[in-house]
């Protein structure tokens, strides 16, 4: 007689929990428990993260405008060969002052004045001019500081330190004297090569399109 009371005891524990529509008791514990698991899906807090990180990729934009660079610009930096070349057309007379609206424009875009090169194959900047006129020492002492854009003529660049970024005026010279220029212009950039001239001679001197 007493087993019979406590089969029904195991039975009705039994049914308890696979029967969950029949005992509204036991029906709402398991549906908070599948709760939380959905809730894992959420744990991709990681865009979270990433929304201050946009603000801080602002600001190297604003200082390479970088690296580039940039600061962009910046990857080809460490191979002066993969500088990238940028022409700006120009004729022989107005070369000069198509590099000088170059420098300009590399300057307002935050570009230090010190990361900048420029050479001339024709007649001389007049910066150039006017800073080798109180001697060769103090000329070099001005390009060794690099506290401002240097100045150099193509026969003397070569004794020039890289830099970021070199400007090339084709202001006059040969095709030789030119193709020297680019040649050695192209060795010392950093990063970028502006060449400010006739395309098409440029171009043949290149051996490419630019």
């Amino acid at each position: 007689m007493p087993l019979i009371p406590e089969e029904p005891q195991i039975h009705e524990s039994a049914q308890g929990p696979r029967a969950t529509p029949a005992s509204g008791r036991t029906a709402p514990t398991p549906r908070p428990v599948p709760g939380p698991r959905p809730a894992a899906p959420p744990r991709p807090g990681r865009p979270g993260p990433l929304r201050p990180t946009p603000p801080v990729q602002r600001t190297p934009r604003d200082v390479a405008a970088p690296h580039p660079g940039p600061t962009g610009p910046a990857p080809s930096a460490d191979a002066p060969a993969s500088a990238q070349i940028q022409l700006i057309p120009a004729s022989a007379e107005g070369a000069l002052d198509a590099a000088e609206e170059a420098v300009d424009l590399l300057l307002d875009s935050g570009r230090a004045p010190g990361d900048v090169l420029v050479v001339t194959t024709g007649e001389q900047h007049p910066w150039a001019t006017h800073e080798l006129s109180f001697g060769d020492a103090s000329y070099w002492a001005q390009h060794d500081a690099r506290d401002d854009v240097f100045y150099a003529d193509a026969a003397v660049a070569g004794r020039a330190a890289s830099r970021p970024v070199v400007v090339v005026a084709v202001n006059g010279g040969s095709d030789a004297a030119a193709a020297t220029a680019l040649s050695l212009a192209h060795s010392k950039a950093g990063a970028l090569l502006i060449v400010c001239g006739d395309p098409q001679q440029i171009n043949s001197v290149l051996g490419a399109g630019v």
